[in-house]
């Protein structure tokens, strides 16, 4: 039997355009009455909700005016910019990052964990992963041809920690895993590490030489001024973590694709020789808008996290009153509630609220085995997304078991 990689791509259920574009504005059926407006997309953020940070479409249009200097910058990206970077990343994560051999710029957060799973991943190799955690983890692996040996995380039992079983990661190192890869915080479910679990992993991966992919593309967005433990400032040694972040999601900068990988040099040099080859560089007019990341005007990000946790604490109460176990998100825009007993398969639930209810979700399958799942981005507008989990609610009391 001939392996087709290509499989493991799978993307009918994933956020993606073809999703969006089938939705169209069908839905009709509640209570009889064309629902108006949009659909709400909950399978990513709405980037007209939330604006981009100011100055952003500024520092694109300097660029342009440079011309090809700005164009063609080297394949990890401009070295001015990353000189730039590397001095605030190194003061937000509490360690030192090298602008020279340790930075790249990839074509947003996506084409670094691509580059990093390609650059530590090959045939064969075990590499442990998160269960639930982000839907693309598992198919680069296999993507890479490696083996994901899943670890649990309890991210419902009530603890203020992530829930990550730390006894089973350990047996995963033990039997051979020599990557790790997770989000912090944990997407869908918005957890975040406590310091005692990033220091555990960051302990074991020394042990046992294994090397960690941390995405950590929404460690702004945090609620209730909630710790975030970096796992590059936990005794890691520098050779052995990747740390990936991005101003797409908090910032609403996702249109210019941009992302950053920062690390091991002997990582960070490999994903650029791939990169060379992939797409050659991040787009390099857009590679100038990083100037204004963790420059934005005083008080903006406070306002975000403001406006983002009033949509949180509302759909909560939505979801909870309905009877959906929701765990409430420490960060980011993820919630991930539990489902009760439907008389239909999720598949078929999900394209019935597409279709019923104008509501777009993501399947909870694609993020491990989780069947009376679904995944919500609810950086939406506020109204519109309080509206859209109510009709969730009242589908699940229709097809209820």
């Amino acid at each position: 039997m001939i392996f087709d990689k290509f499989a493991a791509l799978a993307t009918a259920n994933a956020p993606g355009q073809e999703v969006r574009q089938a939705a169209g504005n069908v839905g009709s059926l509640m209570h009889g009455e064309k629902i108006p407006g949009r659909p709400v997309d909950f399978s990513h953020g709405d980037a007209d909700a939330f604006l981009p940070t100011p100055g952003a479409s500024d520092r694109f249009a300097e660029a342009l005016a440079a011309g090809g200097r700005q164009a063609y910058t080297e394949y990890r990206g401009s070295a001015d910019i990353r000189a730039e970077l590397s001095a605030v990343l190194a003061a937000f994560t509490g360690a030192k990052v090298s602008a020279d051999n340790g930075t790249i710029i990839t074509p947003g957060t996506q084409g670094a964990l691509f580059l990093a799973v390609a650059s530590l991943v090959n045939s064969g190799d075990k590499v442990a992963i998160v269960e639930p955690d982000y839907f693309a983890n598992r198919k680069l692996v296999e993507f890479s041809g490696g083996q994901p040996a899943p670890v649990r995380m309890d991210y419902l039992g009530g603890s203020e920690e992530a829930g990550l079983d730390l006894a089973q990661l350990r047996a995963t190192f033990e039997s051979g895993a020599r990557v790790f890869l997770f989000s912090n915080p944990n997407n869908p479910t918005g957890a975040v590490y406590s310091t005692r679990e990033i220091g555990e992993i960051a302990r074991l991966a020394t042990a046992f030489g294994v090397t960690v992919i941390a995405d950590q593309l929404y460690s702004r967005l945090l609620y209730a001024k909630r710790t975030f433990a970096h796992i590059r400032a936990a005794g890691l040694p520098e050779e052995r973590v990747v740390t990936i972040m991005g101003p797409s999601k908090t910032e609403s900068l996702s249109g210019y694709r941009l992302g950053i990988a920062f690390g091991a040099p002997a990582v960070i040099e490999r994903m650029e020789k791939l990169q060379a080859i992939v797409s050659l560089r991040a787009a390099g007019y857009n590679q100038a808008v990083l100037r204004t990341w963790f420059r934005e005007p005083a008080g903006w990000l406070e306002e975000r996290i403001v406006q983002h946790q009033a949509i949180r604490d509302d759909l909560l109460r939505v979801f909870r009153d309905g009877g959906l176990a929701t765990r409430e998100p420490q960060a980011g825009s993820y919630l991930f509630p539990t489902l009760p007993p439907l008389a239909v398969e999720l598949q078929d639930f999900v394209r019935l609220l597409r279709h019923q209810a104008d509501v777009i979700v993501t399947p909870g399958t694609e993020f491990g085995p989780y069947p009376n799942s679904i995944r919500l981005n609810f950086s939406q507008e506020h109204a519109a997304a309080v509206a859209a989990g109510r009709r969730i609610v009242e589908m699940t009391h229709r097809y209820r078991k």
